[in-house]
């Protein structure tokens, strides 16, 4: 892969494992049995990004699975998306974080760091030095050396509150600093308790105005000296301390080695129920305890899923991706003095009973990360659609992009599509009746879409064109509505997830409506230049057109890479192309195209362009989400051993677990979970389906305990990074010809075996009858084998 991790010394990435860097014995343990699986993640990995150029856009977030607050060190600027980039050299805090994305950037955010010597408020003045090789990264612990204070600086997670352990070295003036930061912040110092409580309102929109973070902090020591500082940094020995940008410091006289122990909890609902939080969470908990708690709390998740194989650096990347997975949505409820489960709402400001999730945005995930949740995680994806119930009731639209509230962020009615998948693939406990009215209001209404004051569309709800798009079929290239076809794409695919909906519940004129518009891509198919096109309100194309040309009527991409987004019905997409021979050309024409592109349409080269150039794949974006799922059509087209040969390509050049270690952002868990399906062998490429296409399984056994209660057992037999090709299948001892499987199946368990080869089997899964899922079916005249 292309690497500027590579040039970096082998000490550093050793580091990065999750480990110190005197982690030779651990790493000769991971081959034992009794490794624990979450001390294979690298929380580190694809830290080493930027605004420019992205190898993940992450950062170590220290949580407990879903939980409503993460922990991170900050090297950069704390109120900047980029809060921890691998190339820095100095920390200047750890802060609490609900960040989904920089691009989003954080909410409700506030830091502490420990200082020795002369106090530094600033929050580049305050950074110390640090080393990789003096920091430890775990997802349930992070600890780091302070070089400039001599202060080791640790923190374990739980899902509202955290602890902290800062070892001092001898100092008369050692202190701790909670940075309230900017965007509205109060704290108070109360020495005779040993406590700072506050809030912080630091957002970027998706709130209300009565939003607050309450928090409090209790410490196991007496304070020396108390101060708090106001938004234009000066000191004072005020204890009450209200403003834009405040924060409070304490200090100790300390003895060589003493530890400052504190614990942190917040809340969304009131400082009583930050309080609430923490007692529950933590009470007389030690910090190890904490810490361990944590540890077993990931242990638990992650051993759902135990992959088995000789190359321990795919095991790393398979588990640092599954953990990525596991963080997004997080949960935004609370619990009450009763134990109810009780919500402040984003939407309404109001505080109501039952669940809430936040921090995603399903452009990204509805394709993989949702599908593994109805398939791994049904009881946590039944919550999830119990708070899109409430966000819906509460806000009066589905989210598309919540951070905490609606935000204006992306395209499309994707809720549909996660919705569907839960709904058909057995998850229950929710109230569909009212989701999917919500589906059909978002999918019928542009009006009425939340404005600022100068008419601006705050709030990504509704769909914008949709007027055109059930009038003509698509939305226009030329009526002002920017991504146009990506748009229509991206509709045409949630009204396939809202007619297998319709379908289940009984609604059968809607399902057949419905049904009928999923076919609207049609409209946007150019058989003079082979690709989707923007198409203007008369009906003529979109002229000039340059298929290479990023943006403008797509979303963060080309003509080459949605003209595959037709993931409900890839067989009438083969049709179009000209049967199964083309089709399986042109695919292989966006692996062998140059990767030249079109960016006046920014005015820039965004990222995602830089992403895909580099890599030498051609014009395949991996980096971005549209085309994540294109290898996997071949197995529409009758040639699966393409398939496997390029979505084992792809995971052994684009993914590893180091700071380059992802391809492009890493999205709520939208790119984590590509990897994670792709190396068991499948991948969800079409929402409400119940099926998934077969891929090249990476390991040689995976042990996968279904929510069922029972186990499926993947092998793959003579499996190695040169026999990517599957030879032969069976499920259960019976030979599988299909080049799919299908949930049900794969919820009762069983043995599903895959036999490797170094050469394809080119009569494996080729005919007709053994494709996955399409709306169209099969034409004859597209049977051949290509």
């Amino acid at each position: 892969m292309i690497s500027r991790a590579a040039l970096k010394t082998a000490t550093a990435a050793l580091a990065l494992t999750g480990t110190s860097i005197s982690a030779g014995p651990a790493l000769a343990q991971d081959a034992q049995p009794q490794t624990a699986l979450v001390d294979l993640i690298n929380p580190l990995m694809g830290t080493d990004s930027s605004y420019r150029l992205s190898y993940g856009n992450t950062y170590p977030a220290v949580a407990v699975p879903f939980g409503m607050n993460s922990w991170t060190p900050v090297t950069g600027k704390p109120g900047s998306g980029w809060g921890y980039t691998y190339d820095d050299e100095k920390i200047n805090g750890i802060k609490q974080t609900h960040q989904p994305s920089p691009w989003m950037n954080d909410y409700a955010a506030f830091s502490l760091m420990a200082e020795t010597g002369e106090l530094k408020i600033g929050q580049e003045e305050r950074g110390s030095w640090f080393s990789h090789k003096a920091e430890e990264a775990h997802p349930y612990s992070y600890k780091v050396f302070l070089a400039d204070y001599d202060v080791t600086a640790e923190v374990a997670p739980t899902a509202r509150a955290a602890q902290f352990c800062f070892t001092f070295p001898k100092a008369d003036d050692a202190h701790i600093l909670l940075d309230a930061l900017a965007g509205g912040s109060m704290v108070r110092i109360d020495a005779k308790n040993r406590r700072i409580t506050g809030y912080v309102r630091n957002n970027h929109g998706g709130v209300p105005d009565n939003f607050h973070n309450y928090f409090v902090a209790q410490f196991d020591h007496d304070f020396t000296v108390t101060r708090t500082w106001d938004d234009n940094g000066q000191l004072t020995a005020d204890t009450d301390r209200e403003g834009d940008h405040v924060g409070a410091v304490v200090s100790f006289k300390t003895r060589a080695g003493e530890q400052v122990h504190v614990k942190v909890a917040s809340s969304f609902i009131s400082p009583e129920q930050a309080q609430r939080n923490l007692d529950n969470e933590i009470g007389g908990d030690s910090f190890e305890t904490t810490k361990a708690k944590a540890k077993a709390a990931w242990e638990t998740e992650l051993s759902r899923v135990r992959v088995n194989d000789p190359d321990q650096q795919n095991r790393r990347t398979f588990y640092s991706a599954l953990y990525r997975m596991l963080q997004f949505p997080r949960e935004f409820f609370e619990k009450d003095a009763d134990g109810k489960i009780i919500h402040y709402s984003p939407y309404d400001g109001k505080v109501h009973d039952g669940y809430l999730y936040t921090d995603n945005g399903f452009w990204d995930t509805w394709r993989a990360v949702f599908p593994f949740f109805a398939l791994m995680y049904p009881e946590r994806d039944s919550q999830i659609m119990q708070g899109l119930v409430n966000t819906y009731k509460e806000g009066g639209w589905l989210p598309e992009w919540a951070s905490p509230g609606y935000r204006d962020v992306m395209i499309g009615s994707n809720s549909a599509n996660l919705i569907a998948d839960a709904y058909i693939n057995g998850v229950r406990g929710f109230d569909a009746e009212t989701l999917y009215q919500a589906m059909i209001k978002n999918a019928t209404t542009s009006e009425g879409r939340p404005t600022d004051k100068r008419g601006r569309v705050v709030e990504a709800v509704g769909r914008e064109g949709v007027e055109y798009y059930n009038r003509l079929g698509y939305v226009p290239y030329d009526v002002g509505i920017n991504e146009n076809a990506a748009r229509t794409l991206e509709y045409a695919t949630a009204d396939f997830s809202i007619s297998q909906m319709a379908k289940a519940l009984g609604k059968d004129a809607d399902a057949r409506e419905y049904a009928r518009k999923a076919l609207n891509y049609r409209k946007l198919y150019d058989p003079q230049s082979g690709w989707i096109r923007g198409r203007n309100r008369d009906g003529s194309w979109e002229t000039p057109f340059n298929p290479y040309k990023w943006g403008d009527a797509f979303t963060e991409g080309n003509a080459l890479h949605y003209s595959w987004a037709v993931m409900q019905d890839p067989q009438g997409l083969i049709d179009l192309m000209g049967g199964r021979r083309k089709f399986v050309d042109r695919l292989d024409s966006i692996f062998t195209t140059p990767p030249i592109f079109d960016d006046s349409y920014y005015g820039q080269t965004i990222h995602e362009i830089r992403e895909m150039q580099i890599v030498d794949m051609g014009q395949y974006a991996h980096g971005n989400q549209p085309i994540q799922h294109m290898p996997y059509l071949y197995d529409w087209a009758g040639a699966p051993w393409k398939t496997q040969y390029h979505v084992r390509d792809i995971m052994a050049k684009l993914y590893a677990p180091t700071p380059d270690g992802y391809p492009g952002d890493e999205d709520n868990g939208q790119t984590s979970a590509w990897y994670v399906f792709s190396a068991l062998g499948f991948y969800p490429v079409a929402s409400a389906t119940g099926q998934y296409a077969i891929g090249s399984p990476l390991f040689r056994d995976s042990v996968l305990r279904m929510p069922s209660g029972k186990t499926l057992r993947i092998t793959a037999q003579n499996n190695s990074p040169q026999n990517v090709y599957v030879q032969s299948v069976t499920f259960n001892g019976k030979p599988h010809d299909k080049t799919f499987l299908t949930h049900d199946a794969l919820e009762q368990g069983g043995t599903l075996t895959f036999v490797m080869g170094s050469q394809p089997n080119k009569q494996w899964g080729t005919a007709p009858a053994d494709v996955p899922f399409s709306l169209s079916a099969p034409a004859t005249t597209s049977g051949e084998r290509p």
